[in-house]
């Protein structure tokens, strides 16, 4: 989109799309924890307090990934918007 407007875009659309990409690692890593956590716990038995904390901090990665969608997908349609002919 820079390229069509022959301009530099606002640096709160990058700011938008590096904060999302980071949302999205933050939800892989506590998905693998999640995962490392349930294999484990079938091994070695009943479920353990710490299951909640994993599943909580998944949902949390989850809540923020879902706010950083939200804001990137307006600033995209920002940068769209000022990118079309007049």
């Amino acid at each position: 989109m820079e390229r069509l407007c022959s301009s530099p875009l606002h640096e709160n659309i990058s700011t938008a799309l590096d904060k999302h990409l980071e949302s999205i690692h933050v939800v892989q890593a506590r998905r693998k924890d999640e995962i490392v956590n349930a294999s484990s716990r079938q091994r070695h038995g009943p479920p353990r307090c710490q299951d909640e904390r994993v599943v909580l901090a998944l949902a949390a990665a989850l809540r923020a990934l879902c706010l950083a969608t939200r804001r990137v997908r307006t600033a995209l349609w920002c940068a769209l918007q000022m990118t079309l002919p007049k």
